[in-house]
């Protein structure tokens, strides 16, 4: 699953300005309520943090996949977002996170959400990107890295 089919380039935050983690994804559902226009920053936000109680989404490596599912939402939906300052995200390595990649899905998209995941996670690990992440010079370098990247078309 090509991440372009859930990330577009208008859903790319350069510099996101967080001070902690509950900050963060309000920022984020903030961003991304203005994508969906069926959902209130509100449900976004508290899918998030429900999410968020079951264990920290932050992976490792100053990385945080920030995901849910949503019952009004028609298709995958995804955000990526450098952080100005890193911030503490109970990540897995207990490193602070400084890129976040927010995955929301429709209730039933059981197989595409996990597809999507794991094509956000294979992405993120592939050698050197995440310092391309850290160094793009502004949104268009950064999502031309996601839609470009090697494994970005691969299943």
């Amino acid at each position: 699953m090509p991440i372009l089919d859930f990330l577009s380039q208008d859903a790319v935050v350069p510099s996101l300005r967080a001070r902690d983690k509950k900050h963060a994804l309000q920022e984020l559902a903030a961003h991304s309520a203005r994508h969906l226009p069926d959902l209130s920053e509100r449900d976004v936000f508290e899918t998030l943090l429900q999410r968020e109680r079951l264990g920290s989404t932050g992976i490792g490596d100053g990385v945080a996949i920030p995901h849910g599912k949503l019952t009004r939402l028609n298709k995958l939906f995804g955000l990526v977002a450098r952080l100005e300052k890193p911030v503490d995200f109970d990540a897995l390595d207990g490193q602070p996170i400084d890129v976040a990649f927010l995955l929301l899905a429709p209730e039933g998209a059981g197989a595409d959400h996990l597809k999507a995941l794991a094509q956000v996670a294979r992405v993120l690990r592939e050698p050197g990107m995440l310092e391309r992440i850290r160094t793009a010079r502004d949104a268009t370098a950064l999502y031309a890295l996601l839609a470009h990247g090697p494994t970005t078309q691969a299943a």
